[in-house]
């Protein structure tokens, strides 16, 4: 089984980041971001194959995950989304890397909206599932279909201490069964699941976690070094960008839209595709359609690296 080793680490921001790298360091660089309850490995198919065709690609473990670590005991264990942006845009800094293709999925894929929303100039192509991934955290009291509230079960089990508790007491239990709700056509083996949650023990997984599903809800306040982040993304900025967007049919978590359903948060360039066959973890269900798609965002960075050089 492929593991993505070995990693490297640089300071960024709040955080010493742990990244997987591969390909030639002066190709277009691509940076893939993984989600929860995943990890890198959530790449190991796409990342080889975009470095066959000439792409840097960078595959960071986010905050709470893997070797990623806080720099400072006392920096609040945040998981809003300002805070996942943030540690994006400190990475592609400490990395010099002044523009760069953003993919990612669920909380990655947060990350990667968050960057290509409020700093366009970072981001030269923009894959992501389920669309347009910024919380409108204004109205996130707002009900939903009974259905789509069923999904979300697990968000609300976060709320309370005794969710916390479950967390901490089982995280690998509790993972493994989100991972079978939210791709139930996918057949992970035990060995499959068992590679990525190595990453879940960390020491401030369950901290980043519980903030992360209170948070979006307006239960907790975030941490005020974001507060002007979080000020910005509260007025949905539109994505510019060109984008490349997905649903996975079977997505458990997130029912399949169609490209109507966020077209107005995007003005540049975009492709809204439904994959069949796919639930929540796109780039590990689907490899190749992922790896092609962040090939479509490709040219024009290659093109611009080439000049530049």
């Amino acid at each position: 089984m492929n593991r993505m080793e070995p990693l490297r680490t640089i300071e960024a921001g709040v955080l010493e980041i742990a990244y997987y790298e591969v390909g030639p360091a002066d190709g277009p660089p691509v940076l893939l971001m993984h989600g929860f309850p995943y990890d890198i490995h959530t790449y190991a198919e796409v990342a080889p194959m975009l470095a066959a065709q000439g792409c840097h690609v960078i595959v960071p473990y986010m905050r709470g995950y893997g070797a990623t670590r806080f720099l400072s005991d006392a920096t609040p264990r945040s998981g809003e989304q300002a805070a996942f942006g943030a540690d994006l845009l400190a990475l592609l800094d400490a990395l010099k890397i002044d523009r760069a293709v953003l993919a990612g999925y669920d909380w990655g894929g947060r990350a990667a909206c968050v960057v290509a929303a409020l700093w366009p100039e970072r981001c030269a192509g923009l894959v992501s599932l389920n669309s347009y991934n910024i919380q409108n955290i204004a109205k996130a009291m707002e009900p939903d279909t009974a259905e789509n509230e069923h999904s979300l079960w697990y968000q609300y089990y976060f709320h309370s201490e005794r969710g916390r508790a479950g967390l901490a007491k089982d995280r690998k239990a509790l993972t493994k069964l989100l991972w079978q709700l939210w791709s139930p056509t996918w057949p992970f083996d035990d060995a499959t699941f068992a590679r990525s949650a190595a990453a879940f023990d960390h020491p401030d997984f369950v901290d980043v976690v519980i903030h992360s599903y209170r948070h979006r809800f307006g239960l907790v306040p975030g941490d005020p070094a974001y507060a002007d982040i979080e000020r910005r993304l509260a007025a949905q900025p539109t994505i510019t960008v060109p984008a490349i967007t997905f649903d996975g049919i079977d997505d458990g978590v997130r029912p399949p839209a169609d490209a109507s359903a966020h077209a107005h948060r995007f003005s540049g360039p975009r492709s809204h595709r439904l994959v069949p066959g796919a639930g929540h973890n796109l780039p590990q269900e689907a490899p190749r359609t992922f790896a092609d798609a962040v090939l479509e965002l490709v040219p024009a960075l290659r093109s611009q690296t080439t000049s530049s050089s």
